[in-house]
């Protein structure tokens, strides 16, 4: 069998998002959010439809959104690429939801808690092992919860989740190692067949269940996505050697060792502006300059410029 890459914007909604997934986010949102108890018994997926088929591709992320019995709001977001200013994306979607619950006039009591769930395929926090993170608000002194503790922010960082198929324990476990290689796999191990929402989920990858212009179309989109890693990958690395090189240049009149610090600073600022600007060539064709120019961090004349070039 060959299973379709979670990771992808038509394949994360088409698992996680469409009207024939509520079992399975259920469970996928116990797991990640409640340690696999079953607090979620029931919810409804809003809008669960599959993203259109886009031209330019310009998705590297997709919301799935619910709402909980309670009224609790989930955001389920899958996002491949590290971009500029990411972190603050997740709080500005989180706190646009919470504010966005209320029309005109309506008081502040109707207001319903938001989780936002966010994966990442690279890591956010560096400096901390733990492949889910959790953030609410606290007090910073006595470390007491604020008592309208109403967004919550939690975070699976795929790369640090490093188990193998025998080490997998918890439901948290089942569901990250499909989320991160369920693209690899050629069968359903047998540890994750015995849970039915697991067992439905690889049902619905499986790629011989989809058109051939779905297949056609989920190539596509897997494809734009390597091109944007491996264009972002390049720049870093031609940055960084570009400075190295001009920094040596310096250091034969102003000191080797002193050159070589100076190339190393210099490859990296470079490296950072390089990734900036190949972002911004992948997103020409998809967004107007203003928006390319938020999420790069560029300004939007360095956009035009670009555009110009083009």
């Amino acid at each position: 069998m060959i299973f379709i890459n979670p990771k992808t914007d038509y394949a994360f909604k088409k698992i996680f998002g469409s009207s024939e997934s509520k079992e399975i986010l259920i469970s996928f949102l116990n797991a990640l959010i409640y340690e696999g108890n079953p607090t979620i018994e029931d919810l409804e997926i809003i809008n669960p439809n599959l993203p259109p088929k886009l031209e330019g591709l310009k998705d590297t992320y997709l919301d799935v959104k619910a709402k909980l019995i309670d009224g609790t709001l989930v955001i389920i977001e899958m996002q491949v690429l590290n971009v500029q200013s990411f972190g603050k994306r997740v709080l500005y979607n989180a706190a646009k939801t919470y504010a966005f619950q209320l029309e005109a006039a309506q008081g502040y009591r109707l207001l319903k808690p938001v989780i936002a769930l966010t994966i990442t395929d690279f890591e956010m926090f560096p400096n901390s092992p733990e492949f889910i993170s959790r953030f609410v608000f606290k007090e910073v002194n006595k470390n007491f919860i604020y008592p309208e503790n109403d967004l919550d922010l939690v975070f699976v960082e795929l790369p640090k989740f490093t188990k193998g198929q025998e080490e997998l324990e918890t439901l948290a476990d089942k569901w990250i190692y499909f989320m991160k290689n369920a693209r690899s796999l050629t069968s359903v191990p047998e540890t994750m067949d015995s849970i039915p929402e697991i067992h439905e989920a690889f049902n619905i990858a499986n790629q011989a269940k989809l058109s051939r212009e779905e297949v056609e179309d989920l190539d596509r989109r897997e494809q734009f996505i390597y091109d944007q890693q491996g264009a972002i990958l390049k720049a870093v690395q031609e940055g960084i050697e570009q400075g190295i090189e001009q920094g040596i240049e310096q250091g034969i009149e102003q000191g080797i060792e002193q050159g070589i610090e100076q190339g190393i600073e210099q490859g990296r600022e470079q490296g950072k502006r390089e990734e900036k600007l190949a972002i911004a060539r992948q997103l020409l064709s998809q967004l107007d300059n203003a928006t390319i120019a938020q999420v790069t961090g560029l300004s939007v004349e360095d956009v035009q410029n670009l555009r110009g070039d083009s």
